[in-house]
């Protein structure tokens, strides 16, 4: 299997390389690794279209490269996908390790978990891995020491076995490793963050003013089920996610309220 391997806080780092390793020696895949030349994180589905992406040949010190890119995780599928490397053409499309956990609402800001939704957007089934800090933070943006021991070996254990996997179509995995030992693993929905952000103003230089906006201890409801609680339990969270975000049961109200007698009155308005 022809695997893409990338991630959003940089070629370098460590977790994509403990998981490039693993990768390259599970029988039968065929790795390639294109990654941001820095970090990366908490850009979402970000893309480059106003100027042109440079990329370079990055040697890894074991015989393999990879490439590195000024662009952002979803440019990194992109370009694997259109033909960067010759005569090589992703299959699947793995994303991490990241650096702290993806969890509940974290999702829709994951550099991480964008690269795998592009996977979809392609066609490609998708894997995004994160891993808690040893200090069991909850949040992606604090830790510091991290063990990806555990989630390198899960995550190409699965990608050996992918086949065996029941993954619905247009669907991705978003796994989180807790620290330590994990206790078991969790199929789990996504969870519900609650952010403690504020705005802080610093001292300003002028006219121009600056301000900090996140918070730095964000928290979650403690609903069982949920990827958050399965983390803070010690179990590695498995969430299947897509990509449709139609709300379907709201069609029918929608359909029946008579939005066409909104056209005349805003057609005249323009006039």
């Amino acid at each position: 299997m022809r695997v893409l391997l990338t991630n959003d806080d940089g070629i370098d780092a460590e977790g994509l390389q403990r998981l490039r390793r693993e990768l390259l020696s599970t029988p039968g895949v065929d790795l390639a690794v294109v990654a941001p030349d820095g970090n990366r994180s908490a850009i979402g589905r970000g893309i480059t279209t106003r100027r042109a992406l440079a990329v370079e040949r990055i040697a890894f010190g074991d015989g393999t490269f990879g490439y590195a890119t000024d662009g952002t995780p979803v440019d990194c599928v992109r370009l694997a996908s259109l033909g960067l490397v010759e005569g090589w053409a992703p299959e699947l499309v793995v994303s991490g390790i990241n650096h702290g956990s993806n969890l509940g609402d974290d999702v829709t800001y994951s550099g991480t978990v964008a690269a795998a939704m592009e996977g979809l957007l392609l066609g490609l089934p998708a894997i995004a891995v994160s891993q808690q800090s040893e200090s069991r933070e909850m949040d992606f943006r604090l830790g510091v020491d991290y063990d990806f021991e555990v989630a390198a070996r899960f995550t190409a254990r699965l990608v050996e076995e992918l086949e065996d996997v029941p993954l619905p179509p247009s669907t991705l995995l978003n796994i989180n490793v807790p620290a330590g030992t994990p206790h078991g693993i969790e199929v789990a929905r996504l969870g519900k963050r609650i952010y403690r952000d504020r705005l802080q103003e610093q001292e300003g230089d002028g006219a121009r003013r600056t301000y900090f906006i996140y918070g730095t201890e964000p928290s979650y409801e403690d609903e069982p089920g949920t990827d958050l609680v399965a983390v803070a339990s010690g179990r590695i969270a498995v969430t299947p996610v897509h990509l449709d975000l139609t709300h379907h049961d709201g069609i029918g109200p929608l359909s029946a309220a008579d939005l066409q007698r909104l056209l005349a009155p805003a057609a005249q308005e323009v006039e």
